[in-house]
This record gives structure tokens, sequence and C-alpha cells, in this order.
């Protein structure tokens, strides 16, 4: 199964980096180790997550107060955010159409 970020998700990766970056480099690239693992559960079992709104799945980064926001569409995972945990929830809904 494919994988696409839309581009205001990989936004938020680019920024989550930087934020760690700033405070650690290790943790950076754990960061994104830990976005890696999880972009490759998803794309092995698409269902795994829970359904948070129909037809759009979050899947918790462990490590890591952020969760991976995602539809499928046509044999695609398409990520609609990469949304920290903390911050207000469902800023991203406006991006399902862009799917």
């Amino acid at each position: 199964m494919k994988v696409r970020f839309l581009t205001m998700a990989e936004t938020e990766v680019d920024n989550a980096v930087s934020w760690y970056q700033e405070h650690s480099e290790d943790q950076s690239l754990n960061f994104l180790n830990e976005l890696d693992r999880a972009v490759q559960t998803v794309k092995a079992y698409p269902l795994l997550a829970a359904e948070i709104e129909p037809d759009i799945r979050r899947f918790l980064l462990h490590r890591f107060p952020y969760s991976l926001i995602y539809g499928i569409e046509e044999g695609t995972i398409v990520v609609i955010a990469v949304a920290h945990n903390h911050r207000e929830p469902g800023y991203w809904s406006d991006r399902v159409a862009q799917t």
C-alpha cells in the first residue's frame, strides 16, 4: 500500500523535527524513527488504528505526544495530519476534503 502525506502534514513533521532539534539532535532522530515505525505499521495494517470519524483513523505514536491522522483512498494511505496530542483537537478536519 502506498503512503502520501498532505503538504500540511509534511509541514507538521518539519516543525516537530525542528523543535526537537533545538532541544536534542537525538530526540529529533528518535521522533523521525518513531514516525517511520508508525507509518510502516499503518501501511502493513491500515485498519488497525481507531476510527475517529467516518473513514478517518488515528494512530498514536508511542514515545511522543503525536498522532498520525489518516484516511484510505483507492489503495493509498493519505496522511492528513501529524497532530500534537495536546493541541486543538480536530484542527485538521478541514483537510479531509483534500484526500
